[in-house]
């Protein structure tokens, strides 16, 4: 779903899990002007859901943020992104195991692999975690958006038990902490 886009609008891509559970943390805020679900990073042109389910393509599930940089800045996305997951553990989110679901911050531009690198290293010198952040910083790559039917899959699907029990809560523990960036 493309809105309008102005001189303003940037890309995020970020992979953090399962991209039902990503795509409403990010939709749900002032700013964001899209979320598209899909794939990135791996080596398979014109992958499908069912090709990377097996892990083997190298892709990560992954949303692509379309925002307003005047309204939320990138930085504040990487809070959120950082916040909403767990970027400590390799190759896992919860009970998604596989490099599919991967923690990867897929940068634009330096300037983004700079506040990227910066805020993994603000956090890690906080002890935010108890472990260290292994998100992967990667470049600009190849975005596959999902099939129709994985996109906005929360919003079709809110009684869906897998959106009960991973996404809901996602989103609701950002619309508690970030209440100010909310939608109205």
């Amino acid at each position: 779903m493309q809105t309008n886009t102005s001189d303003n609008d940037k890309i995020a891509i970020f992979a953090g899990g399962c991209f039902w559970c990503t795509e409403p943390v990010f939709s749900q805020l002032k700013g964001v002007k899209s979320v598209v679900s899909g794939y990135i990073g791996g080596h398979t042109l014109n992958p499908t859901y069912k090709d990377i389910c097996n892990g083997d393509t190298g892709h990560a599930e992954a949303i692509q943020i379309t925002f307003d940089a005047d309204v939320v800045s990138y930085d504040t996305l990487l809070e959120i992104f950082l916040v909403s997951h767990d970027p400590t553990t390799m190759n896992r989110q919860g009970n998604d195991v596989g490099t599919q679901y991967r923690s990867a911050i897929f940068c634009q531009d330096e300037a983004q692999f700079a506040a990227a690198q910066s805020m993994i290293d603000a956090f890690n010198a906080a002890y935010i975690y108890s472990a260290p952040i292994v998100t992967e910083l990667k470049g600009p790559e190849t975005f596959y958006p999902a099939e129709d039917y994985h996109q906005y899959y929360f919003a079709k699907n809110p009684s869906q038990p897998y959106c009960l029990a991973v996404a809901a809560p996602k989103a609701a523990k950002i619309r508690a902490k970030y209440a100010q960036l909310i939608k109205d």
